[in-house]
Protein backbone atom coordinates (compact mmCIF):
# COMPACT_ATOMS: atom_id res chain seq x y z
CA UNK A 1 0.00 0.00 0.00
CA UNK A 2 2.97 2.13 0.87
CA UNK A 3 3.76 1.99 -3.11
CA UNK A 4 0.56 2.76 -4.24
CA UNK A 5 0.37 6.28 -5.80
CA UNK A 6 -3.81 6.16 -5.03
CA UNK A 7 -3.06 6.36 -1.72
CA UNK A 8 -0.65 9.14 -1.86
CA UNK A 9 -2.81 10.90 -3.75
CA UNK A 10 -5.54 10.82 -1.55
CA UNK A 11 -3.57 11.06 1.57
CA UNK A 12 -1.85 14.24 0.82
CA UNK A 13 -5.53 15.62 -0.57
CA UNK A 14 -7.16 14.89 2.77
CA UNK A 15 -4.26 16.01 4.43
CA UNK A 16 -3.44 19.00 2.84
CA UNK A 17 -7.05 20.46 2.52
CA UNK A 18 -7.10 19.78 6.23
CA UNK A 19 -3.56 21.54 6.94
CA UNK A 20 -4.61 24.27 4.72
CA UNK A 21 -7.88 25.18 6.72
CA UNK A 22 -5.81 25.12 9.61
CA UNK A 23 -3.10 27.20 8.26
CA UNK A 24 -6.02 29.58 7.30
CA UNK A 25 -8.11 29.46 10.71
CA UNK A 26 -4.38 29.45 12.57
CA UNK A 27 -3.81 33.23 11.24
CA UNK A 28 -7.44 34.15 10.85
CA UNK A 29 -7.25 33.60 15.00
CA UNK A 30 -3.74 35.30 15.08
CA UNK A 31 -4.89 38.47 12.99
CA UNK A 32 -7.88 38.56 15.24
CA UNK A 33 -6.65 38.01 18.42
CA UNK A 34 -3.75 40.44 17.71
CA UNK A 35 -6.22 43.14 16.86
CA UNK A 36 -8.29 42.33 19.91
CA UNK A 37 -5.34 42.59 21.88
CA UNK A 38 -4.21 45.77 20.48
CA UNK A 39 -7.70 46.74 21.12
CA UNK A 40 -7.62 45.46 24.84
CA UNK A 41 -4.54 47.24 25.69
CA UNK A 42 -5.22 50.66 24.09
CA UNK A 43 -8.92 50.65 26.46
CA UNK A 44 -6.45 49.32 29.37
CA UNK A 45 -4.40 52.89 28.39
CA UNK A 46 -7.19 54.87 27.92
CA UNK A 47 -8.96 53.97 31.30
CA UNK A 48 -5.75 53.80 32.93
CA UNK A 49 -5.50 57.57 30.80
CA UNK A 50 -8.47 58.70 32.53
CA UNK A 51 -7.95 57.78 36.30
CA UNK A 52 -4.67 59.28 35.93
CA UNK A 53 -6.31 62.32 34.97
CA UNK A 54 -8.82 62.49 37.28
CA UNK A 55 -6.03 61.43 39.89
CA UNK A 56 -4.13 64.53 38.58
CA UNK A 57 -7.06 67.45 38.68
CA UNK A 58 -8.19 66.53 42.19
CA UNK A 59 -4.85 66.10 43.80
CA UNK A 60 -1.99 67.89 41.92
CA UNK A 61 -2.52 71.22 44.09
CA UNK A 62 -2.96 69.34 47.29
CA UNK A 63 0.67 67.63 47.39
CA UNK A 64 3.71 68.58 47.31
CA UNK A 65 5.94 67.11 44.48
CA UNK A 66 7.28 64.20 46.32
CA UNK A 67 3.69 63.42 47.43
CA UNK A 68 2.63 63.80 44.55
CA UNK A 69 5.35 61.21 42.71
CA UNK A 70 4.51 58.71 45.04
CA UNK A 71 1.09 58.64 44.41
CA UNK A 72 1.48 58.44 40.77
CA UNK A 73 4.41 56.07 41.30
CA UNK A 74 1.55 53.49 43.49
CA UNK A 75 -0.84 53.93 41.10
CA UNK A 76 1.89 53.12 38.77
CA UNK A 77 2.32 49.69 40.82
CA UNK A 78 -1.29 48.81 40.87
CA UNK A 79 -1.97 49.56 37.22
CA UNK A 80 0.98 47.82 36.06
CA UNK A 81 1.16 50.65 33.93
CA UNK A 82 4.03 53.41 33.55
CA UNK A 83 1.98 56.70 34.37
CA UNK A 84 3.77 60.12 33.81
CA UNK A 85 2.49 63.67 34.44
CA UNK A 86 3.71 66.57 32.33
CA UNK A 87 3.15 70.14 32.09
CA UNK A 88 1.75 72.13 29.84
CA UNK A 89 5.19 73.59 28.79
CA UNK A 90 6.50 69.97 28.36
CA UNK A 91 8.02 69.21 32.07
CA UNK A 92 7.36 66.20 33.38
CA UNK A 93 6.29 66.41 37.25
CA UNK A 94 5.59 62.81 38.13
CA UNK A 95 6.45 59.29 36.59
CA UNK A 96 6.14 55.71 38.27
CA UNK A 97 9.11 54.61 36.47
CA UNK A 98 11.01 57.12 38.41
CA UNK A 99 11.88 56.52 42.49
CA UNK A 100 12.53 60.47 43.26
CA UNK A 101 11.34 64.04 42.21
CA UNK A 102 15.24 64.47 41.74
CA UNK A 103 14.94 61.91 38.86
CA UNK A 104 11.99 63.32 37.59
CA UNK A 105 13.85 66.50 37.32
CA UNK A 106 16.02 65.29 34.84
CA UNK A 107 13.98 63.76 32.43
CA UNK A 108 14.23 65.59 29.23
CA UNK A 109 11.41 67.93 28.12
CA UNK A 110 8.71 66.05 26.78
CA UNK A 111 6.73 68.87 24.66
CA UNK A 112 7.69 67.51 21.75
CA UNK A 113 6.28 63.76 22.13
CA UNK A 114 3.61 63.83 19.74
CA UNK A 115 0.96 62.09 21.90
CA UNK A 116 1.41 64.75 24.43
CA UNK A 117 1.10 67.18 21.34
CA UNK A 118 -2.36 65.47 20.33
CA UNK A 119 -3.68 65.50 23.33
CA UNK A 120 -2.92 69.01 23.97
CA UNK A 121 -4.55 69.74 20.96
CA UNK A 122 -7.61 67.69 20.64
CA UNK A 123 -8.06 66.22 24.46
CA UNK A 124 -6.85 62.63 23.74
CA UNK A 125 -3.48 61.53 22.17
CA UNK A 126 -1.92 57.94 21.05
CA UNK A 127 1.59 57.02 19.45
CA UNK A 128 3.86 53.58 19.36
CA UNK A 129 7.23 54.90 19.12
CA UNK A 130 10.64 53.73 20.42
CA UNK A 131 11.78 55.48 23.83
CA UNK A 132 14.85 57.39 24.14
CA UNK A 133 14.72 57.39 27.97
CA UNK A 134 14.17 53.26 28.50
CA UNK A 135 15.91 52.42 25.45
CA UNK A 136 12.41 50.00 23.71
CA UNK A 137 9.65 50.74 21.95
CA UNK A 138 6.42 52.41 24.29
CA UNK A 139 2.61 52.38 23.13
CA UNK A 140 1.41 55.08 24.39
CA UNK A 141 -1.94 57.18 25.28
CA UNK A 142 -2.41 60.72 26.66
CA UNK A 143 -4.93 62.70 28.06
CA UNK A 144 -5.41 66.45 28.57
CA UNK A 145 -6.25 67.75 32.51
CA UNK A 146 -8.89 69.96 32.50
CA UNK A 147 -10.52 72.15 35.46
CA UNK A 148 -12.88 74.10 35.30
CA UNK A 149 -12.57 73.75 31.47
CA UNK A 150 -9.14 75.00 31.79
CA UNK A 151 -6.54 72.56 30.67
CA UNK A 152 -3.84 72.52 33.52
CA UNK A 153 -1.81 69.46 32.88
CA UNK A 154 -1.03 66.12 30.88
CA UNK A 155 -1.22 62.31 31.83
CA UNK A 156 -0.11 59.86 29.94
CA UNK A 157 -0.11 56.44 30.41
CA UNK A 158 2.11 53.99 28.44
CA UNK A 159 3.42 50.44 28.21
CA UNK A 160 6.57 48.81 26.57
CA UNK A 161 5.37 47.03 23.45
CA UNK A 162 7.61 43.90 24.26
CA UNK A 163 4.89 43.27 26.80
CA UNK A 164 1.70 43.29 23.98
CA UNK A 165 4.26 41.07 21.64
CA UNK A 166 5.01 38.56 24.24
CA UNK A 167 1.10 38.66 25.23
CA UNK A 168 0.67 38.11 21.62
CA UNK A 169 3.45 35.18 21.26
CA UNK A 170 2.43 33.26 23.91
CA UNK A 171 -1.35 33.31 22.17
CA UNK A 172 0.07 32.75 18.77
CA UNK A 173 2.15 29.98 20.07
CA UNK A 174 -0.78 28.65 21.48
CA UNK A 175 -2.49 28.85 18.39
CA UNK A 176 -0.44 27.32 16.08
CA UNK A 177 0.38 24.49 18.57
CA UNK A 178 -3.25 23.56 18.53
CA UNK A 179 -3.23 23.71 13.99
CA UNK A 180 -0.29 21.33 14.39
CA UNK A 181 -2.37 19.08 16.52
CA UNK A 182 -5.18 19.19 14.17
CA UNK A 183 -2.62 18.67 11.63
CA UNK A 184 -1.20 15.55 13.02
CA UNK A 185 -5.35 14.19 13.94
CA UNK A 186 -5.71 15.39 10.63
CA UNK A 187 -2.50 12.75 9.30
CA UNK A 188 -3.69 10.14 11.87
CA UNK A 189 -7.57 10.22 11.02
CA UNK A 190 -6.57 10.58 7.00
CA UNK A 191 -4.77 7.33 7.04
CA UNK A 192 -7.17 5.48 8.35
CA UNK A 193 -9.62 6.13 6.15
CA UNK A 194 -7.56 6.23 3.06
CA UNK A 195 -5.96 2.94 3.99
CA UNK A 196 -9.75 1.29 5.05
CA UNK A 197 -10.20 2.45 0.73
CA UNK A 198 -7.10 2.20 -0.72
CA UNK A 199 -6.23 -1.34 0.76
CA UNK A 200 -9.03 -2.88 -0.97
CA UNK A 201 -8.32 -1.38 -3.86
CA UNK A 202 -4.65 -2.66 -4.06
CA UNK A 203 -5.93 -5.86 -3.38
CA UNK A 204 -8.12 -5.52 -6.17
CA UNK A 205 -5.49 -4.33 -8.65
CA UNK A 206 -2.91 -7.20 -7.46
CA UNK A 207 -5.60 -9.89 -7.95
CA UNK A 208 -6.13 -8.45 -11.55
CA UNK A 209 -2.42 -8.37 -12.75
CA UNK A 210 -2.42 -12.03 -11.27
CA UNK A 211 -5.18 -12.92 -12.98
CA UNK A 212 -4.02 -10.70 -16.49
CA UNK A 213 -0.50 -12.62 -16.31
CA UNK A 214 -2.66 -16.20 -15.79
CA UNK A 215 -2.32 -17.12 -11.67
CA UNK A 216 -5.33 -18.95 -10.87
CA UNK A 217 -7.28 -16.32 -8.52
CA UNK A 218 -7.70 -16.31 -4.91
CA UNK A 219 -10.28 -15.01 -3.15
CA UNK A 220 -10.37 -11.49 -1.85
CA UNK A 221 -11.22 -10.87 1.67
CA UNK A 222 -12.60 -7.52 2.28
CA UNK A 223 -13.81 -6.16 5.76
CA UNK A 224 -15.86 -3.33 4.25
CA UNK A 225 -19.61 -3.22 4.29
CA UNK A 226 -19.46 -0.03 1.68
CA UNK A 227 -19.40 0.51 -2.10
CA UNK A 228 -15.91 -0.95 -1.92
CA UNK A 229 -17.08 -4.26 -0.30
CA UNK A 230 -19.46 -4.82 -3.19
CA UNK A 231 -17.07 -4.48 -5.61
CA UNK A 232 -14.55 -6.84 -3.57
CA UNK A 233 -17.40 -9.46 -3.68
CA UNK A 234 -18.56 -8.62 -7.61
CA UNK A 235 -14.98 -8.90 -8.31
CA UNK A 236 -14.86 -12.60 -6.65
CA UNK A 237 -17.64 -13.31 -8.51
CA UNK A 238 -16.20 -12.23 -11.95
CA UNK A 239 -13.40 -13.66 -10.94
CA UNK A 240 -14.49 -16.87 -10.62
CA UNK A 241 -16.92 -16.70 -13.57
CA UNK A 242 -13.78 -15.66 -15.52
CA UNK A 243 -11.45 -18.38 -14.43
CA UNK A 244 -14.30 -21.34 -14.87
CA UNK A 245 -14.97 -19.72 -18.20
CA UNK A 246 -10.93 -19.96 -19.17
CA UNK A 247 -10.79 -23.34 -18.01
CA UNK A 248 -13.71 -23.86 -19.88
CA UNK A 249 -11.71 -22.14 -23.12
CA UNK A 250 -8.64 -24.11 -22.40
CA UNK A 251 -10.44 -27.08 -22.37
CA UNK A 252 -11.89 -26.64 -26.02
CA UNK A 253 -8.79 -25.72 -27.10
CA UNK A 254 -6.70 -28.76 -26.29
CA UNK A 255 -9.86 -30.47 -27.28
CA UNK A 256 -9.73 -28.51 -30.52
CA UNK A 257 -5.81 -29.13 -30.98
CA UNK A 258 -5.94 -32.49 -30.32
CA UNK A 259 -8.69 -32.84 -32.71
CA UNK A 260 -6.83 -30.67 -35.41
CA UNK A 261 -3.43 -32.37 -34.42
CA UNK A 262 -5.14 -35.78 -35.21
CA UNK A 263 -6.30 -34.75 -38.56
CA UNK A 264 -4.93 -36.22 -41.81
CA UNK A 265 -5.14 -32.77 -43.23
CA UNK A 266 -3.36 -29.80 -42.90
CA UNK A 267 -4.56 -26.97 -40.76
CA UNK A 268 -3.85 -22.87 -40.85
CA UNK A 269 -6.26 -19.99 -39.54
CA UNK A 270 -5.06 -16.58 -40.69
CA UNK A 271 -6.73 -13.12 -39.61
CA UNK A 272 -7.58 -10.45 -41.47
CA UNK A 273 -3.83 -9.36 -41.91
CA UNK A 274 -3.01 -13.11 -43.39
CA UNK A 275 -0.99 -13.13 -39.53
CA UNK A 276 -1.17 -17.17 -38.71
CA UNK A 277 -3.50 -17.46 -35.90
CA UNK A 278 -3.36 -21.27 -35.58
CA UNK A 279 -1.19 -24.70 -37.79
CA UNK A 280 -1.39 -28.05 -36.77
CA UNK A 281 1.70 -29.84 -36.93
CA UNK A 282 1.08 -31.70 -40.46
CA UNK A 283 0.42 -28.24 -41.86
CA UNK A 284 4.23 -27.31 -40.49
CA UNK A 285 5.40 -30.25 -41.74
CA UNK A 286 3.71 -29.94 -44.71
CA UNK A 287 5.48 -26.16 -45.42
CA UNK A 288 8.60 -27.11 -43.67
CA UNK A 289 8.19 -24.23 -40.76
CA UNK A 290 7.67 -25.00 -37.07
CA UNK A 291 4.28 -25.28 -36.51
CA UNK A 292 4.51 -24.51 -32.48
CA UNK A 293 6.44 -20.76 -32.95
CA UNK A 294 4.31 -19.48 -36.19
CA UNK A 295 1.61 -18.13 -34.42
CA UNK A 296 2.06 -14.18 -35.40
CA UNK A 297 4.16 -14.60 -38.20
CA UNK A 298 3.08 -13.52 -42.00
CA UNK A 299 1.66 -16.48 -43.76
CA UNK A 300 3.72 -15.14 -46.99
CA UNK A 301 6.96 -14.91 -45.30
CA UNK A 302 6.74 -18.32 -44.23
CA UNK A 303 5.31 -19.90 -46.88
CA UNK A 304 6.49 -18.06 -50.49
CA UNK A 305 3.94 -19.46 -53.37
CA UNK A 306 2.69 -17.54 -55.62
CA UNK A 307 -0.62 -19.52 -56.22
CA UNK A 308 -1.67 -19.74 -52.39
CA UNK A 309 -0.67 -16.34 -52.04
CA UNK A 310 -3.39 -15.17 -54.85
CA UNK A 311 -5.82 -17.64 -53.91
CA UNK A 312 -6.13 -16.16 -50.07
CA UNK A 313 -6.62 -12.64 -51.56
CA UNK A 314 -9.10 -14.61 -53.51
CA UNK A 315 -10.97 -15.71 -50.72
CA UNK A 316 -10.60 -12.56 -48.75
CA UNK A 317 -11.90 -10.10 -51.94
CA UNK A 318 -14.96 -12.57 -52.85
CA UNK A 319 -15.55 -13.72 -49.37
CA UNK A 320 -16.11 -17.52 -50.83
CA UNK A 321 -14.21 -20.68 -50.74
CA UNK A 322 -11.33 -20.84 -53.12
CA UNK A 323 -10.08 -24.49 -54.15
CA UNK A 324 -6.46 -25.00 -55.44
CA UNK A 325 -3.60 -27.20 -56.07
CA UNK A 326 -0.55 -26.22 -55.64
CA UNK A 327 2.89 -28.58 -56.11
CA UNK A 328 5.79 -28.27 -53.49
CA UNK A 329 9.38 -27.70 -54.90
CA UNK A 330 12.30 -27.90 -52.26
CA UNK A 331 13.60 -30.04 -49.94
CA UNK A 332 9.90 -32.28 -49.98
CA UNK A 333 8.44 -32.58 -53.16
CA UNK A 334 4.85 -33.07 -53.55
CA UNK A 335 1.49 -32.32 -54.56
CA UNK A 336 -1.35 -30.58 -52.35
CA UNK A 337 -4.63 -29.57 -52.82
CA UNK A 338 -5.42 -26.57 -50.43
CA UNK A 339 -9.30 -25.85 -49.86
CA UNK A 340 -9.75 -21.84 -48.51
CA UNK A 341 -12.95 -20.82 -46.68
CA UNK A 342 -13.51 -17.16 -45.24
CA UNK A 343 -14.42 -16.93 -41.73
CA UNK A 344 -18.20 -15.35 -41.42
CA UNK A 345 -17.88 -11.69 -40.04
CA UNK A 346 -17.97 -8.30 -41.63
CA UNK A 347 -15.44 -7.54 -42.26
CA UNK A 348 -13.86 -10.87 -42.89
CA UNK A 349 -11.92 -11.65 -39.66
CA UNK A 350 -10.02 -14.16 -41.72
CA UNK A 351 -9.86 -17.57 -43.35
CA UNK A 352 -9.48 -20.81 -42.26
CA UNK A 353 -6.53 -23.23 -45.02
CA UNK A 354 -7.38 -27.17 -44.69
CA UNK A 355 -4.19 -29.14 -46.42
CA UNK A 356 -4.94 -32.35 -48.39
CA UNK A 357 -1.14 -34.39 -49.62
CA UNK A 358 -2.41 -35.37 -52.65
CA UNK A 359 1.24 -36.99 -53.43
CA UNK A 360 0.53 -40.65 -52.52
CA UNK A 361 -2.32 -40.60 -54.24
CA UNK A 362 -1.08 -39.25 -57.44
CA UNK A 363 1.56 -41.87 -56.68
CA UNK A 364 -1.12 -44.41 -56.21
CA UNK A 365 -3.03 -43.19 -59.52
CA UNK A 366 0.19 -43.26 -61.60
CA UNK A 367 1.04 -46.86 -60.16
CA UNK A 368 -2.75 -47.68 -61.16
CA UNK A 369 -2.21 -46.37 -64.33
CA UNK A 370 0.71 -48.16 -65.01
CA UNK A 371 -0.51 -51.70 -63.98
CA UNK A 372 -3.33 -50.98 -66.13
CA UNK A 373 -0.93 -50.63 -69.13
CA UNK A 374 1.71 -53.06 -68.12
CA UNK A 375 -1.56 -56.09 -67.65
CA UNK A 376 -2.79 -54.92 -70.48
CA UNK A 377 0.72 -55.29 -72.41
CA UNK A 378 1.67 -58.44 -70.72
CA UNK A 379 -1.97 -59.59 -71.68
CA UNK A 380 -2.06 -58.74 -74.93
CA UNK A 381 1.57 -60.03 -76.02
CA UNK A 382 0.60 -63.65 -75.31
CA UNK A 383 -2.86 -63.29 -76.93
CA UNK A 384 -1.29 -61.16 -80.13
CA UNK A 385 0.80 -64.68 -80.33
CA UNK A 386 -1.83 -67.09 -79.92
CA UNK A 387 -4.45 -65.09 -82.77
CA UNK A 388 -1.16 -65.13 -85.25
CA UNK A 389 -0.46 -68.15 -84.91
CA UNK A 390 -3.96 -69.58 -85.41
CA UNK A 391 -4.71 -67.33 -88.47
CA UNK A 392 -1.99 -69.15 -89.45
CA UNK A 393 -3.29 -72.59 -89.26
CA UNK A 394 -6.62 -71.35 -90.46
CA UNK A 395 -4.93 -69.83 -93.65
CA UNK A 396 -3.29 -73.48 -94.63
CA UNK A 397 -1.18 -74.26 -92.14
CA UNK A 398 -2.71 -76.54 -90.70
CA UNK A 399 -2.13 -79.18 -93.16
CA UNK A 400 1.11 -78.51 -93.43
CA UNK A 401 2.54 -81.24 -91.76
CA UNK A 402 5.99 -79.98 -91.33
CA UNK A 403 5.00 -76.85 -89.43
CA UNK A 404 1.27 -77.64 -87.85
CA UNK A 405 2.44 -79.22 -84.83
CA UNK A 406 4.94 -76.45 -84.27
CA UNK A 407 2.31 -73.61 -84.20
CA UNK A 408 0.15 -75.66 -81.84
CA UNK A 409 3.20 -76.05 -79.49
CA UNK A 410 3.66 -72.41 -80.06
CA UNK A 411 -0.09 -71.21 -79.10
CA UNK A 412 0.58 -74.13 -76.10
CA UNK A 413 3.16 -71.64 -74.78
CA UNK A 414 1.54 -68.78 -74.98
CA UNK A 415 -1.60 -70.19 -73.03
CA UNK A 416 0.74 -71.42 -70.56
CA UNK A 417 2.46 -68.21 -70.08
CA UNK A 418 -1.06 -66.54 -70.38
CA UNK A 419 -2.38 -68.99 -67.73
CA UNK A 420 0.82 -68.21 -65.13
CA UNK A 421 0.73 -64.32 -65.74
CA UNK A 422 -3.42 -64.80 -64.86
CA UNK A 423 -2.45 -67.29 -61.81
CA UNK A 424 -0.17 -64.61 -60.48
CA UNK A 425 -2.07 -62.10 -60.79
CA UNK A 426 -4.49 -63.69 -58.73
CA UNK A 427 -2.43 -65.10 -55.99
CA UNK A 428 -1.18 -61.11 -55.63
CA UNK A 429 -4.30 -60.06 -55.53
CA UNK A 430 -5.22 -62.62 -52.69
CA UNK A 431 -2.04 -61.89 -50.54
CA UNK A 432 -3.13 -57.77 -50.85
CA UNK A 433 -6.39 -57.99 -50.02
CA UNK A 434 -6.17 -60.49 -46.97
CA UNK A 435 -7.93 -63.40 -49.02
CA UNK A 436 -5.40 -65.91 -48.89
CA UNK A 437 -5.57 -67.72 -46.32
CA UNK A 438 -1.86 -69.22 -44.82
CA UNK A 439 -1.44 -72.31 -41.45
CA UNK A 440 0.86 -70.00 -39.20
CA UNK A 441 3.07 -71.86 -37.91
CA UNK A 442 6.77 -73.86 -36.99
CA UNK A 443 8.23 -74.41 -40.23
CA UNK A 444 11.97 -75.64 -40.83
CA UNK A 445 13.65 -74.36 -43.31
CA UNK A 446 15.65 -77.25 -44.69
CA UNK A 447 12.93 -79.69 -45.94
CA UNK A 448 11.52 -76.55 -47.87
CA UNK A 449 15.23 -75.44 -49.05
CA UNK A 450 15.67 -79.16 -50.25
CA UNK A 451 11.97 -79.25 -51.78
CA UNK A 452 12.23 -76.53 -53.99
CA UNK A 453 16.24 -77.44 -55.22
CA UNK A 454 14.45 -80.66 -56.27
CA UNK A 455 11.57 -78.65 -58.32
CA UNK A 456 14.17 -76.65 -60.17
CA UNK A 457 17.02 -79.46 -60.80
CA UNK A 458 15.78 -80.05 -64.42
CA UNK A 459 15.79 -76.76 -65.51
CA UNK A 460 19.66 -75.64 -63.37
CA UNK A 461 20.81 -78.76 -65.15
CA UNK A 462 19.58 -77.59 -68.56
CA UNK A 463 21.52 -74.48 -68.22
CA UNK A 464 24.61 -76.40 -66.10
CA UNK A 465 23.79 -74.34 -62.97
CA UNK A 466 24.95 -75.73 -59.81
CA UNK A 467 22.04 -75.25 -57.13
CA UNK A 468 23.76 -75.72 -53.86
CA UNK A 469 22.50 -75.23 -50.20
CA UNK A 470 24.68 -73.99 -47.64
CA UNK A 471 23.59 -74.33 -44.34
CA UNK A 472 24.99 -73.53 -40.91
CA UNK A 473 21.80 -74.17 -39.14
CA UNK A 474 19.78 -77.00 -39.73
CA UNK A 475 17.07 -76.43 -36.71
CA UNK A 476 16.16 -72.99 -38.04
CA UNK A 477 12.28 -72.66 -38.13
CA UNK A 478 10.68 -69.66 -39.45
CA UNK A 479 6.67 -68.46 -38.17
CA UNK A 480 5.31 -69.07 -41.50
CA UNK A 481 3.74 -70.84 -43.39
CA UNK A 482 4.90 -73.84 -46.00
CA UNK A 483 3.58 -73.40 -49.21
CA UNK A 484 4.30 -69.16 -49.07
CA UNK A 485 7.64 -70.24 -47.55
CA UNK A 486 8.36 -72.51 -51.13
CA UNK A 487 6.07 -69.78 -53.54
CA UNK A 488 8.62 -67.38 -52.04
CA UNK A 489 11.53 -69.80 -52.64
CA UNK A 490 10.44 -70.67 -56.32
CA UNK A 491 9.98 -67.16 -57.22
CA UNK A 492 13.87 -65.91 -56.21
CA UNK A 493 15.71 -69.40 -57.34
CA UNK A 494 13.65 -68.85 -60.79
CA UNK A 495 14.93 -65.86 -61.07
CA UNK A 496 18.14 -66.48 -60.28
CA UNK A 497 18.34 -69.36 -63.07
CA UNK A 498 16.66 -67.34 -65.40
CA UNK A 499 19.35 -64.78 -65.09
CA UNK A 500 22.50 -66.53 -64.43
CA UNK A 501 24.86 -67.49 -67.63
CA UNK A 502 25.59 -71.24 -68.32
CA UNK A 503 28.23 -72.83 -65.53
CA UNK A 504 27.17 -70.55 -62.95
CA UNK A 505 25.74 -71.24 -59.03
CA UNK A 506 22.53 -70.46 -57.24
CA UNK A 507 23.47 -70.83 -53.57
CA UNK A 508 20.91 -70.85 -50.81
CA UNK A 509 21.58 -70.20 -47.47
CA UNK A 510 19.70 -69.85 -43.85
CA UNK A 511 20.22 -68.70 -40.64
CA UNK A 512 19.45 -66.28 -37.56
CA UNK A 513 19.83 -62.43 -37.47
CA UNK A 514 19.06 -60.21 -34.39
CA UNK A 515 16.24 -62.19 -33.50
CA UNK A 516 15.13 -62.76 -37.22
CA UNK A 517 15.52 -65.90 -39.79
CA UNK A 518 17.67 -64.98 -42.71
CA UNK A 519 17.62 -66.70 -46.17
CA UNK A 520 19.78 -65.48 -49.22
CA UNK A 521 19.53 -66.25 -52.64
CA UNK A 522 22.59 -65.87 -54.36
CA UNK A 523 23.42 -66.46 -58.58
CA UNK A 524 26.86 -65.39 -60.55
CA UNK A 525 24.36 -63.64 -62.71
CA UNK A 526 24.28 -60.65 -64.59
CA UNK A 527 23.94 -58.55 -61.48
CA UNK A 528 21.36 -55.43 -61.01
CA UNK A 529 22.82 -51.93 -61.36
CA UNK A 530 21.97 -49.52 -57.99
CA UNK A 531 19.49 -47.31 -59.80
CA UNK A 532 17.18 -50.13 -60.34
CA UNK A 533 17.38 -52.05 -57.37
CA UNK A 534 14.86 -49.40 -55.30
CA UNK A 535 11.87 -50.49 -58.22
CA UNK A 536 12.67 -54.11 -58.28
CA UNK A 537 10.00 -55.21 -56.43
CA UNK A 538 7.37 -53.15 -58.23
CA UNK A 539 4.99 -55.59 -60.31
CA UNK A 540 5.93 -55.61 -63.97
CA UNK A 541 9.14 -54.04 -63.25
CA UNK A 542 11.81 -55.43 -65.67
CA UNK A 543 15.48 -53.93 -65.93
CA UNK A 544 15.80 -54.98 -69.36
CA UNK A 545 12.25 -55.98 -70.49
CA UNK A 546 12.98 -57.53 -73.77
CA UNK A 547 15.67 -60.09 -72.14
CA UNK A 548 12.98 -60.70 -69.66
CA UNK A 549 9.98 -61.55 -72.27
CA UNK A 550 12.40 -63.65 -74.12
CA UNK A 551 12.95 -65.96 -71.16
CA UNK A 552 9.36 -65.97 -70.49
CA UNK A 553 8.85 -63.83 -66.85
CA UNK A 554 5.56 -62.22 -66.30
CA UNK A 555 7.29 -59.55 -63.76
CA UNK A 556 5.54 -60.41 -60.59
CA UNK A 557 7.59 -62.70 -59.14
CA UNK A 558 9.47 -60.57 -56.87
CA UNK A 559 6.60 -58.64 -55.89
CA UNK A 560 5.16 -61.55 -54.75
CA UNK A 561 7.83 -62.53 -52.40
CA UNK A 562 7.76 -58.87 -51.52
CA UNK A 563 4.03 -58.89 -50.39
CA UNK A 564 4.39 -62.58 -49.10
CA UNK A 565 7.34 -61.56 -46.56
CA UNK A 566 5.34 -58.48 -45.41
CA UNK A 567 2.50 -60.43 -44.78
CA UNK A 568 4.15 -62.55 -42.68
CA UNK A 569 6.37 -59.71 -40.76
CA UNK A 570 9.16 -59.43 -42.49
CA UNK A 571 11.56 -57.54 -44.88
CA UNK A 572 13.21 -58.68 -47.89
CA UNK A 573 15.75 -56.87 -50.50
CA UNK A 574 18.59 -57.01 -52.82
CA UNK A 575 22.48 -56.65 -52.95
CA UNK A 576 24.38 -56.51 -56.29
CA UNK A 577 26.83 -55.12 -58.97
CA UNK A 578 26.49 -55.62 -62.43
CA UNK A 579 28.70 -58.11 -63.76
CA UNK A 580 28.94 -59.89 -60.02
CA UNK A 581 25.35 -61.70 -59.65
CA UNK A 582 23.09 -60.74 -56.68
CA UNK A 583 21.94 -61.79 -53.77
CA UNK A 584 18.09 -61.25 -52.33
CA UNK A 585 17.44 -61.51 -49.12
CA UNK A 586 14.38 -62.57 -46.93
CA UNK A 587 14.23 -61.79 -43.07
CA UNK A 588 11.37 -63.65 -41.55
CA UNK A 589 10.30 -63.82 -37.91
CA UNK A 590 12.19 -67.07 -35.69
CA UNK A 591 9.56 -69.72 -35.08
Amino acid sequence: MWSSRLFWKFLSGFVGLIGLSALIFGVLITDLQEGEMRRQFSEHLRVNAVLLSQVVASSMDHNTPEQFQEMVESLGTRTDCRLTVISLDGRVLADSMQSSVQQVNQMDDHRNRPELIEAGRQGVGFSERFSATFGESYIYRAVRVDRDQEPIALARVSLPVRQFEERYERIRQLVWFFAAMVICFAIGVGYVLVARIIQPLTQLTSAAERIAAGDRHQPISVSNRDEIGILAASFNRMSNTLTERIDELRERRDQLAAVLGGMDEGVIALDDQTRILFANDLAGQLFEFEASTAQGLLFLSTIRDEMLREAVEKAFAERSSVIVEIELRGHRNGILSVHISPLPGEPCPGVIMVIDDLTELRRLESLRQDFVANVSHELKTPLSSIKAYAETLRNGAIDDRDHNVLFVQRIEDQADRLYQLILDLLSLTRIESGQETYEMHNVVVRPIVEACLERHQAAANAKSIQLIAENSDSSVALRTDDEALLQILDNLVTNAIKYTPADGRVVIRWGQDNQMGLIEVSDTGIGIATENQDRLFERFYRVDKARSRELGGTGLGLSIVKHLVQFFGGNVGVESQPGKGSTFWVRLPLG
